[in-house]
């Protein structure tokens, strides 16, 4: 499934852990961009699904894209927020409207390469190290249960940290 939520738990930690060096909304808006082409190949019905932006090229590429477009696309929806005077969960988040350049780099490219990363676990058809290589040495690694649950688990500490921190 495109956009699984699964990875946004592992960016949610990083986010209790690095509050001030890593932007969530960054690592999310890299998630998205890189299942736009997942996304596209399953509309159309063509196999394999993950292919160029799921190797570590690709998320190379797609990071450093991120940070020109996404970092200001970003901004502004952390502005939108912050304004939106009854938005959900707003008390229970504190907000920060700027994303350093340093910090956008760090969150685009921590957010892309750890999604090739959960991808080539969790997927037959990523070659994370392509064009270099063909092989997939992290499949199925660990299965799918104790992946996810993993995701959940960081997902529940980040977001449990996180919300903690801005309340004081």
């Amino acid at each position: 499934m495109p956009v699984t939520p699964y990875h946004f738990g592992p960016g949610a930690a990083l986010k209790a852990v690095m509050p001030r060096h890593f932007s969530f909304t960054m690592f999310c808006f890299t998630q998205i961009v890189t299942d736009c082409e997942t996304a596209y190949y399953l509309l159309r019905g063509e196999y394999p699904l993950h292919r160029g932006l799921h190797t570590y090229l690709g998320a190379t590429i797609v990071a450093v894209s991120c940070v020109l477009i996404g970092r200001p696309v970003c901004q502004a929806a952390l502005r939108a927020w912050s304004r939106w005077q009854h938005a959900p969960f707003k008390r229970h988040f504190s907000i920060t409207e700027k994303i350093s350049v340093t910090t956008a780099v760090i969150s685009a490219f921590i957010g892309t390469y750890s999604h090739v990363f959960l991808d080539s676990v969790m997927h037959a058809d990523v070659e994370p190290f392509s064009p270099f290589s063909s092989q997939n040495p992290l499949y199925r690694v660990v299965s799918l249960f104790t992946l996810h649950g993993a995701c959940i688990v960081l997902g529940v500490f980040g977001t449990w940290s996180v919300a903690t921190r801005s309340r004081k």
